[in-house]
């Protein structure tokens, strides 16, 4: 467990980086903020970049997890590990080979997550609403912009499999990158 004076010791050296590589972040969070936005502009071409690197990471994942389960072959759990690399590799080979397909499979899936994360939030919202006092409602309309945001996905398909990633994969860009700029003009300001 972190004491309060190593919290503090750790949080001022954050702030000193931060502040030495203000440069650095303002750079990051540029290039985020513009994939973002093209990323807004051609939500189908996102989309189907997004699917692709899925499916170099989960190659890339599964040939490094299939030489470490070779290298660890004495350790037990060897078959298991053998197996979850294996199917990593598979999904990555499907991923790439399908690209367009994998964009509609990608999209059910994520309609089906936030419909499961707006249903859970709804609940906690409900559960704690007297613990949060005011603060409950933000859940319950969270919840309910989570449900919104899978009913347009899921009734929209196949149609909106060309826009859904693309689009929400735009915003996050766009929001990591402004988060990053505020951070490093925020450093900066501090630095003079």
């Amino acid at each position: 467990m972190t004491s309060p004076e190593e919290f503090t010791r750790l949080q001022s050296e954050m702030n000193r980086a931060v502040k030495a590589h203000w440069k650095a972040l303002l750079f990051e969070g540029v290039l985020l903020a513009v994939l973002g936005i093209a990323a807004l502009i051609l939500p189908p071409l996102a989309s189907l970049a997004t699917a692709i690197f899925l499916g170099w990471m989960f190659l890339i994942g599964g040939i490094g997890g299939l030489i470490a389960t070779y290298w660890a072959r004495s350790m037990p759990g060897f078959w298991w590990s053998l197996i979850s690399a294996a199917l990593a590799v598979l999904t990555g080979l499907l991923l790439l080979a399908r690209p367009m397909q994998a964009v509609l499979t990608l999209t059910i899936v994520l309609g089906a997550y936030f419909l499961a994360e707006g249903v859970a939030t709804i609940m906690y919202a409900l559960e704690h609403r007297r613990e949060l006092s005011g603060r409950w409602s933000w859940l319950l309309i969270s919840g309910l912009v989570d449900i919104a945001i899978s009913f347009m996905v899921i009734t929209g398909l196949p149609s909106s499999a060309e826009w859904a990633i693309g689009v929400l994969v735009g915003i996050n860009l766009l929001f990591g990158g402004a988060t990053l700029i505020g951070m490093a003009l925020a450093a900066r300001k501090s630095n003079t």
